[in-house]
């Protein structure tokens, strides 16, 4: 029996629909008589979508005890012992409740199609794995129930159920989503249209990939190879010359103009050696297409023009950016150039040719490259041209023995020699050489018909044929060593230059151990550049040489253990040393091997000094902070210790007989000077404890609605009249109570301090997923969005005046004592002017859930 078939209902966010289209499709395949049992659906309490259920077979879902309670969970054994022909499963991404079989419902779902099962289930997109932290950076609540995109994209189905977010917001405004004391604080949090926009575009992008996938395996599975436009992808050919800038840009905006559309970047490496690009150049233009949202891509081959095209074919691409050639009118004509062969073989792909400044500038002058001097393929097509071309020119000549004497003969084939030397190089010349002698000493030296020369002229001319075709072709053979020579040199240089680059775009810092950062992309590149098997850097402690080698970092299979070990070592110093494994390098190439030891242990060192940085760190923080401290101590301590020492000696004065209300007001100014001074004395432990990471934290669950009314009553009496609103039915929050009681009392005090006279300070509250939200409003005169970080820094007033305004812990302790609790606090511009702080803590976790 194979495996059953998955179809997924993929919507944007709740509410759109996903489990009333799963049931309708239910409802369908019925009517066609097809065996559709439920094995496990989620109404919440929506009757239209409760109406659908009617005449489907419901599975009975298994009871889970956890915790005292009992909750039900989908029973995959019955499922697969009632063997339906589609089971509908609704929400893949769900947890199950501690004690299931399956930790997730999609593991679940698997054991069904593993029996041969068909599955309609549904999912958020907010759920998948790979956009779930995107989701929350943007609505800012964390989805603790994820599924693995591969398990989505498995699906032989995909359907995406959208709406638009104005119509998701009337469809909640009704209730058809929520209950109504629930609708409010969905419409103002996450059901905001900004949010459901972005939503909504994650998922057709999502899909959008899949169906990408999917158009991808059928085409390499019905084998074409042909192009499909059924979606924009620009790619744009990169030479590493200096107009690669230009064509990116006029790629980009190609690209912009079709909403979605993917740019490509590529360079092709000649595989028959270096070429004229300039490894600064293409890392700069790699760096320029990725800005842009592009990708760099690089492919090796020997004809540049097909495998511009393979790769565009590959990709579906339907667009290709070429620059106009830089070879002259003359190379032109002898050779159409990569630009109109590429137009020529693209088939349905537009080519777009891009002028630019170095637009018919010509090349510079490529030396010759050889591991002889030359190619072994011009080494073959010289022998050819030799083997051919002096026999048909010994028939040409003979034809013409009446009209030509023996010095133009001569000159002619010497002119052959020479054509052969520029060919295939000195192998090919003097072959060439050899047989020409002999053709015009058995041809046209008389006597002619033997190889018998007579006649000193006649002898001369032939050792100057012989002496000038050997020189010529030496000096075209030499010619060609120097130019590999160079072209070695060429490729090294290049090889550092990319080394360097590494470097530089890897950080100032270093991955830890183990971890990626320049050392370990060092010994990655040298794996690459080199086809290693490994490459390993070892160090010791130099004061014992004997002591044994431990690695340090590695690259590729298996490290080396000892430098002895390689196929190859280099000795840094004497504790540090680069071992290879793989193959043997030649001594040409130990000098790059040498630049890569040095470059590494350099990385090395930075490493440690990065490690050091960050030890030290912490110490000078710590040591901003007492600075900090002590300043803000000398001041704002002093007040109100000196107002409460001031009152108390005069009230011991036996000098003064104070009247009963004198007596009163310096007791009170007393008690409140060192009731202020308590709070400043608190502050400063608890910051000072949050800063050690030692301040104790006891999460219980805690009503808003009890914790708020403390934090007034701890505020004692103000000026300022506060409004609290906090809804009925609200969920409790895990928080510690005195802590969330600080958090509140430092933020409304610090509402109060700012809110003009006349004018209420605003506490209210809401609840939405997991998350509660409790908001301090004031209409002061707020903080402008670049101060807001550093609001929360300690002894920080931004612009507060007086010496009513404390050491400036307030927002910098209750972000902290927030944090604590597993929540976050932001700061947000009042409607209309003013300061809204939003602290919001993770929901109390009820005793019947998990």
């Amino acid at each position: 029996m194979g495996r059953g078939r998955l179809r997924i209902y993929l919507g944007a966010a709740p509410g759109v629909g996903k489990t009333y289209a799963m049931l309708a499709e239910g409802g369908r395949r019925r009517a066609r008589g097809t065996d559709v049992v439920v094995g496990l659906v989620e109404t919440h309490g929506r009757a239209r979508t409760a109406a659908l259920l009617d005449g489907l077979e419901a599975v009975p879902r298994r009871t889970v005890p956890h915790r005292g309670a009992e909750f039900t969970e989908l029973d995959v054994a019955a499922v697969i012992a009632r063997r339906p022909d589609v089971a509908l499963i609704d929400e893949l991404a769900h947890t199950n409740v501690p004690g299931s079989p399956n930790a997730k419902r999609w593991q679940d779902v698997e054991e069904i199609l593993d029996a041969g099962i068909d599955v309609v289930s549904t999912v958020n997109v907010q759920h998948l794995e790979s956009v779930n932290d995107v989701v929350e950076q943007i609505t800012g609540v964390p989805q603790r129930e994820t599924v693995p995109d591969e398990v989505v994209r498995r699906a032989e189905q995909v359907e995406l159920v959208d709406m638009a977010p104005e119509a998701l917001r009337r469809r909640m405004a009704h209730g058809n989503v929520y209950a109504p004391e629930k609708i409010d604080a969905a419409l103002g949090n996450y059901f905001r249209v900004g949010n459901l926009t972005a939503l909504r575009e994650l998922a057709l992008l999502w899909l959008a990939d899949k169906v990408d996938d999917q158009l991808d395996r059928y085409r390499v599975d019905h084998g074409i190879r042909g192009t499909w436009q059924a979606r924009e992808r620009v790619v744009v050919a990169l030479t590493g010359g200096p107009e690669g800038d230009t064509l990116i840009r006029r790629a980009a905006r190609i690209a912009d103009r079709a909403r979605g559309a993917d740019l490509l970047a590529l360079h092709v490496t000649r595989s028959d050696g270096p070429t004229d690009a300039a490894p600064a150049n293409l890392t700069r233009q790699r760096s320029l297409v990725e800005s842009l949202g592009g990708s760099y891509h690089q492919v090796v081959g020997t004809n540049v023009p097909d495998a511009l095209l393979d790769f565009a074919r590959g990709v579906n691409a339907t667009q290709l950016v070429l620059g106009a050639s830089r070879r002259g009118r003359l190379a032109q004509v002898f050779s159409r150039g990569v630009g109109v062969t590429v137009t020529a073989g693209s088939g349905p792909i537009d080519v777009h040719l891009v002028s630019h400044e170095e637009a018919g500038q010509g090349h510079r002058w490529r030396a010759l490259r050889t591991a002889w001097g030359v190619p072994a393929a011009r080494r073959a097509a010289g022998f050819a041209l030799a083997a051919i071309g002096l026999p048909l020119l010994t028939l040409l000549l003979a034809g013409l023995r009446g009209e030509v004497s023996l010095t133009s003969d001569i000159l002619l084939f010497q002119a052959a020699v020479v054509g052969v030397a520029l060919v295939g190089g000195l192998y090919p010349a003097l072959f060439a050489a050899v047989a020409g002698t002999l053709l015009l000493n058995f041809y046209f030296t008389p006597p002619r018909g033997t190889f018998t020369v007579y006649g000193a002229e006649s002898m001369l001319q032939l050792a100057v044929f012989i002496v000038v075709g050997i020189t010529v072709s030496t000096i075209v053979d030499v010619t060609a060593r120097r130019g590999r020579e160079a072209a070695r040199a060429r490729a090294d240089a290049q090889v550092l230059s990319t080394l360097a680059g590494d470097i530089l775009r890897g950080d100032a810092g270093d991955a830890p151990p183990g971890g990626r950062g320049p050392l370990n992309g060092i010994l990655e590149r040298l794996r690459e550049t080199y086809a290693l098997a490994s490459a390993t850097l070892l160090e010791r402690d130099p004061a014992a040489p004997q002591a044994p080698w431990t690695i340090v970092a590695s690259a590729g299979g298996p490290p080396v253990t000892r430098p002895d070990d390689g196929d190859c070592d280099v000795l840094v110093d004497d504790a540090l040393a680069l071992a290879v494994r793989g193959r043997t390098l030649p001594a040409s190439d130990r000098r790059i091997l040498e630049a890569f030891a040095a470059q590494a242990a350099v990385a090395l060192r930075h490493r440690r000094l990065a490690e050091t940085a960050e030890q030290v760190a912490p110490l000078e923080a710590a040591d901003r902070m007492r600075t900090a401290l002590l300043g803000a101590v000398s001041h704002d301590l002093r007040t109100p210790l000196a107002s409460a020492m001031a009152a108390v000696d005069s009230l011991r004065s036996p000098d003064v007989v104070w009247s009963d209300q004198d007596r009163d007001e310096l007791t009170v100014m007393a008690a409140e000077s060192l009731e202020r001074l308590d709070r400043l004395v608190a502050n400063l432990l608890d910051m000072s404890r949050l800063q050690a990471g030692v301040l104790g934290v006891s999460r219980r669950p805690i009503a808003v609605e009890d914790v708020v009314p403390r934090a007034l009553d701890g505020l004692g009496d103000i000026d300022v009249h506060v409004d609290v609103s906090v809804p009925a039915g609200l969920p409790e929050v895990a928080a510690d109570p005195a802590l969330l009681e600080r958090v509140l009392a430092n933020l409304v005090s610090n509402a109060v301090r700012h809110n003009p006279p006349g004018e209420p300070v605003l506490i209210t509250a809401s609840a939405h997923a997991a998350r509660v939200q409790v908001r301090v409003i004031d209409r002061g005169p707020g903080i402008p969005p670049a101060d807001r970080d550093r609001a929360f820094a300690p002894f920080q007033r931004l612009g507060d005046r007086g010496d009513r305004t404390g050491v400036g812990l307030g927002l910098a302790l209750s972000r902290g004592l927030t944090e604590a609790m597993g929540g976050a606090i932001e700061i947000e511009e009042t409607p209309g002017g003013g300061l809204t702080m939003v602290v919001a803590l993770p929901a109390a976790v009820r005793e019947e859930r998990t």
